[in-house]
């Protein structure tokens, strides 16, 4: 079903609701005024990232508000959900002076920690709407498990309930709410310090750059990666694969941010670190995640397409040395692929684009549907499409992007 109003009828509501000219849009925003006119006439669908950033600061309204972000799954589970999710995160049991007895027995530990293994493995499926049905059940064990928790075992409960809260603070940003999972990673914080486990703060790091970098705050995306990552810096000769993955994950997430600021030439540095971090480490999977040369070669990728400037030409070359067969995670392949569509379009090659969504969407047919990047290119795709009954405008109907533009 497609959106019922458009990035241009949002901007519009969202000015007259301010009593704001689109001039003086345009000067707050530091963009032009045609740009905001053609977007509010529907002649152009979509902007480039950093305008849609700058009009949405203007606005003082979230990034994702703006962009349309789909708040809900596409199925509703018989149990949990999204609003169970909400409330599971936002637990007013756990306030001071709020908190209550916890009467219910708590699960057996062991078998808690495996389903929040098998809930890891059902996010990077792209599997949301089942994941959201069991996530808050296992968020309410988990404040159960921990607290029965005594002795040697009580850390390993702890650093497994951090993982918990990293995949809700996931599952939340994917869903459009990025609100729940800023407070999913203040827990995920919170139950990682319990666990003396630096690392897993670590991850927990990264995880809120990647929160902070949906949110728009771009600058605070990279701060706190970079200052984690200077935190953790390990000597390469003796770190453990797991600290090497951290480190580099934390470059990673610093890069991206970097990079859509327009500073590519740290973005490129930090993935040049960051690869040999993954050379020394080996392919390692730690703290819900996993970490290679390939994942640092897909966010080249990646990095390549941001900014002020994107290169397409450069993020096909980099695609090249992508061995797709490496990636162990069935939702980064997608995301990948996702960017290696959004390069083929910007370099002209509009058939090669669609051929390439079409193939992520047989693949993750749910997971496409939240994924802003998908709905700009194909809003893109869409204003120089004009055959009727084309495979472009039945995905842009599934995706939910008004297929009539």
């Amino acid at each position: 079903m497609a959106h019922d109003t458009t990035i241009g009828d949002r901007i519009r509501a969202l000015r007259d609701f301010r009593d704001v000219t689109q001039e003086q849009l345009a000067v707050r925003a530091g963009c032009s005024v045609d740009t905001i006119r053609k977007l509010e006439q529907g002649v152009r669908s979509t902007a480039s990232l950093a305008t849609l950033r700058a009009l949405a600061r203007a606005l003082d309204v979230e990034l994702e508000r703006l962009l349309g972000q789909p708040t809900v799954t596409s199925t509703s589970p018989d149990d949990g959900g999204l609003l169970d999710l909400r409330d599971a995160i936002q637990d007013i049991g756990s306030l001071p002076g709020l908190a209550d007895d916890l009467a219910d027995d708590a699960p057996d530990a062991e078998a808690w920690m495996a389903a929040v293994g098998s809930a890891t493995a059902l996010y990077w499926q792209g599997g949301y709407s089942e994941l959201s049905g069991v996530l808050p059940l296992l968020l309410r064990d988990g404040r159960a498990v921990t607290r029965d928790a005594t002795g040697p075992g009580a850390e390993r409960v702890w650093a497994r309930l951090a993982l918990a809260y990293q995949i809700a603070a996931s599952l939340a940003t994917q869903s459009g709410h990025p609100d729940w999972a800023f407070q999913a990673v203040e827990r995920q914080l919170v139950a990682a310090e319990r666990a003396s486990d630096p690392l897993m703060s670590g991850m927990g790091v990264s995880t809120l750059s990647w929160v902070l970098l949906r949110q728009g705050r771009w600058e605070q995306a990279q701060a706190v990666a970079e200052r984690k990552a200077d935190e953790i810096e390990p000597g390469f000769r003796h770190a453990s694969p797991r600290h090497l993955a951290v480190y580099g994950n934390l470059l990673i997430a610093a890069a991206t941010p970097a990079a859509r600021r327009d500073q590519h030439d740290d973005a490129a540095e930090m993935l040049r670190v960051a690869e040999a971090a993954a050379v020394r480490s080996g392919p390692t999977r730690a703290y819900g995640s996993a970490f290679s040369v390939t994942d640092v070669q897909t966010q080249a990728v990646n990095v390549a397409l941001a900014g002020a400037s994107p290169r397409p030409g450069d993020a096909l070359t980099l695609a090249q040395r992508v061995d797709l067969g490496a990636i162990s995670r069935p939702v980064h392949a997608a995301s990948h692929r996702v960017d290696v569509a959004q390069a083929q379009h910007q370099a002209g090659d509009c058939d090669g684009s669609l051929a390439t969504l079409l193939e992520v969407e047989r693949q993750q047919p749910e997971w496409i549907r939240y994924q802003t990047a998908v709905a700009a290119t194909v809003r893109d795709m869409l204003e120089a499409e004009r055959r009727r009954n084309s495979p472009l405008r039945g995905l842009a109907s599934r995706i939910g992007v008004d297929p009539t533009l």
